[in-house]
C-alpha cells in the first residue's frame, strides 16, 4: 500500500505543478495582455492623429487650390505686359506728335485697360531713381559710372517698369545701376 500512496503523492504533486504552471501562464497573459483602458487610450490616440493629419491634407489641399486659382492666369497676366508697355510708348509719341482727342482715346482705353489687369492682381512696381539695387525686384541690365557719388550701387534709371501679381513678382524691374 505503501507503494499506492506514494504514486497519489506522486500524482497530486504533479497535479500541484500542472496547476502551478497554469496559473502562472494564466498571469502571463493577464500582464501581457493590455487592459480595455488601455486598449481604449491607444485607440484614441491614434484616431486624434489620423483626425490631425486628415486636417492638415484638406488646409494643405485648400491653399493649393487658392494658389492655383490666384496664379491660374499669371501667364496671361505676363503677355499682357506688353501691351501694357505698347501703350504706355504709344502715349509718350502722341503726347509729343499727336492731337489731343488722340491723346485723350488712346489714354481712355489704356486706363481701362490697367485698371483691369490691376483688378485681377497686377500691381507696378514704385522703382525710383536712386533707390537700393535689390535681386528680388530688380535686374540690372547695365552699369555706368555713377553720376554722383551717393547714385554708386543704386539705381541711376529705370528702364522697364517690374509687376507683381497677389505679391508675387512676375517681371523684374529692368534697371541700370552705377558703379
Amino acid at each position: 500500500m505503501s507503494n499506492n500512496h506514494d504514486n497519489t503523492e506522486k500524482l497530486n504533486t504533479e497535479q500541484e505543478d500542472i496547476i502551478q504552471d497554469t496559473q502562472q501562464e494564466t498571469e502571463e497573459i493577464m500582464t501581457d495582455k493590455p487592459s480595455a483602458e488601455e486598449v481604449l487610450a491607444e485607440e484614441k490616440n491614434r484616431y486624434l492623429r489620423l483626425y490631425a493629419e486628415f486636417e492638415n491634407y484638406k488646409k494643405r489641399t485648400t491653399k493649393e487650390k487658392m494658389d492655383f486659382f490666384q496664379f491660374a492666369n499669371q501667364e496671361m497676366m505676363i503677355s499682357m505686359l506688353g501691351i501694357l508697355d505698347d501703350f504706355e510708348r504709344a502715349l509718350k509719341e502722341i503726347a509729343k506728335n499727336g492731337n489731343e482727342k488722340d491723346l485723350q482715346g488712346v489714354e481712355l482705353i489704356y486706363q481701362k485697360f490697367k485698371s483691369t489687369l490691376t483688378e485681377k492682381g497686377l500691381k507696378a512696381m514704385e522703382v525710383k531713381s536712386g533707390e537700393d539695387f535689390n535681386v528680388d525686384f530688380h535686374e540690372a541690365i547695365t552699369q555706368i559710372p555713377a553720376p554722383t557719388p551717393e547714385l554708386k550701387g543704386k539705381i541711376v534709371d529705370v528702364i522697364e517698369t517690374g509687376y507683381t501679381l497677389h505679391d508675387k513678382v512676375i517681371r523684374f524691374a529692368k534697371v541700370v545701376t552705377g558703379n
